[in-house]
């Protein structure tokens, strides 16, 4: 990132062409992202990893605990930060539920799931920006809270974010100031991962069509008499829904909503409103007391048409936003970022083509809407209070209790292990899946990826496993491929992604067949 306002030497010549040449030259790798949030965390995480320069611009003042939203840690979210080395840790802070319930009658075993996640962690959104923001900083990502986006330009070479720091705290630069006044930032690009009200959207001009889902919902931060039964409890009867999920310090958080009470997002709140939403969806309301924080909010159903324009990319809530049902959020914009942050680091870094990049939205757009018709679903079955609609929700039900691969694929969509990416005409049937936790002759596939790098999985005995003389990771591309074999005698060559999908794959490739798939997916040697 660089600035590219000009100077002038002692003999009064003006530098700025100068300084703009040499900031776009520095320029030419970095790449800003703006929004703290999880999503925002985990792409400039992995960028510093990749040795990508990476600016994490950030309008709040530093975090703070009691703006968690999310709650739950899906398997194919744990898979991804297995990935990365954080996901055990989590898993020590958090607590696990192997079981799902849903419209009271269906109860959705996770423990089938074919992950070593096979369950679901409870956990607050705020501890897992902990650890993203931890790694980003160990990796050498830069950061500036209390800075606002103003605007952009973008040209074929790249991308110029205005900003604005906020008075009295240091800037981008590291010098604080009453009145700072506008700063320009240069990057090659930009992502912007800051939420359902994005300036970087509105920046570059693109819409964002839905609807508001549900109104007036009650966000609490309570301490409950009796504790619940079950560690998450979410229920709906009537015209109520309420769901309660355990910070771990002694406080609930409720998400509670009545279709009755339709009032603005700043009419006011107080805990006797709380209960008895909780009693009406829940029978009682656990004896609650000393609320620390309460707010109301509205949840939309929304998405961009596009998550690329030029040199500008969109994740997070800044691409979509859908209802809390299922808990799907965070999980989906953490996705979308270990989608695009290999990608952004094989171009920048020179190994790949820059159509690679165009691939984001092919492969992530249609997961995004995906959500949203799975979320919004959940909601509206939770909520029938119509004849026609109970049936509608009786008949389903009952239908998932019984057609186990309707099941399955629901599952699936809600845990994230079930979307697979689209393949070229004639490829292999792995290409473009998800690939699970594979058995190694050294370890398991998650930790061989812990590098953010490729990983080829040969036949123990192939001419290209590890020992055999002839190994593919050698050279300038063993800093991007990791060769392992199986631990089983399966004779599948496979190329998996930085983010544990298929690339390639074949039964007993030539030598000849193996280097042009690593040359069009790893870059040459």
């Amino acid at each position: 990132m660089a600035g590219t306002t000009g100077t002038t030497d002692n003999n009064g010549t003006s530098r700025t062409a100068d300084a703009a040449a040499a900031a776009a030259a520095v320029a030419s790798r970095d790449v800003i992202v703006v929004g703290a949030g999880p999503t925002g965390l985990l792409l400039a995480g992995d960028l510093a990893a990749a040795g990508i320069p990476v600016t994490l611009v950030e309008k709040r003042p530093h975090r703070t605990s009691n703006l968690s939203r999310a709650f739950v840690l899906h398997a194919r979210t744990l898979e991804q930060l297995d990935a990365r080395g954080l996901a055990d840790e989590l898993e020590s802070k958090g607590q696990t539920l192997d079981r799902l319930r849903l419209f009271s009658r269906l109860t959705v075993d996770l423990t089938t799931l074919p992950s070593r996640f096979n369950h679901l962690l409870v956990l607050p959104q705020y501890e897992v920006e902990r650890a993203l923001e931890r790694r980003a900083v160990e990796a050498g990502a830069r950061f500036a809270y209390e800075t606002e986006v103003t605007g952009l330009v973008q040209d074929a070479d790249g991308v110029t974010l205005r900003v604005r720091t906020l008075a009295g705290v240091a800037g981008v630069a590291g010098v604080a100031g009453a009145d700072r006044g506008p700063e320009e930032l240069r990057a090659a690009y930009v992502v912007g991962t800051d939420g359902m009200r994005s300036a970087v959207r509105e920046a570059v001009g693109l819409p964002f069509p839905g609807r508001s889902a549900i109104r007036s919902v009650v966000l609490a931060d309570v301490r409950l008499a009796q504790e619940p039964e079950t560690l998450l409890t979410v229920n709906a009867v009537g015209d109520a829904f309420v769901f309660l999920a355990p910070f771990g310090d002694g406080y609930y958080r409720v998400i509670g909503w009545d279709r009755r009470r339709d009032v603005a997002d700043d009419a006011p709140l107080d805990l006797d409103e709380v209960k008895e939403i909780t009693r009406l969806a829940l029978g009682r309301d656990f004896g609650m007391h000393d609320a620390r924080w309460m707010s109301r909010f509205h949840s939309d159903e929304r998405q961009a048409p596009a998550y690329r324009v030029g040199r500008v990319f969109l994740a997070g809530d800044a691409a979509h936003v859908h209802t809390p049902a299922g808990g799907q959020g965070m999980n989906t914009g953490l996705q979308d970022a270990a989608n695009l942050s290999w990608k952004l680091a094989a171009t920048l870094n020179g190994h790949a083509q820059a159509d690679l990049l165009d691939t984001y939205q092919s492969e992530r757009h249609p997961v995004g809407k995906s959500v949203l018709r799975s979320s919004g679903g959940i909601v509206r079955l939770a909520m029938a209070n119509r004849p026609w609609t109970l049936a509608a929700r009786a008949l389903l039900t009952t239908f998932l209790d019984h057609a186990r691969p309707a099941r399955t694929r629901m599952i699936g969509r809600i845990t994230g292990i079930g979307y697979s990416y689209p393949s070229p005409r004639g490829a292999h049937p792995l290409v473009g899946r998800r690939v699970p936790d594979l058995a190694l002759r050294d370890g398991r596939l998650y930790e061989a990826l812990r590098g953010g790098r490729f990983v080829l999985v040969t036949p123990s005995d192939a001419p290209t496993a590890p020992g055999t003389g002839i190994d593919t990771g050698s050279g300038a591309r063993k800093d991007r491929l990791t060769v392992a074999s199986w631990a089983s005698d399966r004779r599948t060559t496979l190329l998996i992604r930085p983010d544990g999908y298929a690339a390639w794959a074949a039964e007993e490739p030539t030598a000849e067949e193996l280097e042009a798939a690593l040359a069009a997916t790893v870059g040459r040697d």
